[in-house]
């Protein structure tokens, strides 16, 4: 039975170690809800929510679902399910990238306009790909 906490307690203390690994400084913490309060309607809608991930001197990392190592076809296919991915000329397909441009661009807006950032750097949010079931290269 005394294993079996011990089990328990350095399960619970490896996933407590995790998440404050994982979870961002009270810094990305008030960068992101800068996003949130001075965010437009267009923004605030969005089915993907722009974060800081971390920031290192004046360079905010914020998340993205979309890089050369994922195409934005393949996020565009889980937030706007339906959309036909596979016809770049597809009218809504064309209208849903440069929608996404256009939020990601007023997020990074947002982020560059607080004190102390004058740099935006875009890293891959690869636990929400993972969360939606795209297959992710790794690093």
């Amino acid at each position: 039975m005394k294993r079996r906490y011990w089990a328990i307690l350095v399960l619970l203390l490896l996933i407590g170690l995790d998440w404050y690994i994982r979870a961002p400084d009270s810094r990305s913490r008030e960068l992101t809800a800068a996003i949130e309060a001075q965010a437009s309607a267009k923004l605030k809608s969005y089915p993907y929510t722009f974060r800081v991930m971390k920031v290192n001197g004046e360079t905010a990392i914020m998340s993205t679902p979309r890089n050369v190592e994922v195409p934005a076809a393949r996020a565009l296919g889980v937030l706007f399910p339906g959309l036909d991915t596979k016809d770049p000329n597809d009218p809504p397909f064309i209208a849903a990238q440069q929608l996404l441009g256009e939020v990601q661009s007023e997020a990074r807006s947002i982020v560059l306009s607080q004190p102390g950032i004058r740099e935006v750097r875009w890293e891959l949010d690869r636990d929400w790909l993972t969360a939606h079931h795209i297959e992710v290269p790794r690093k």
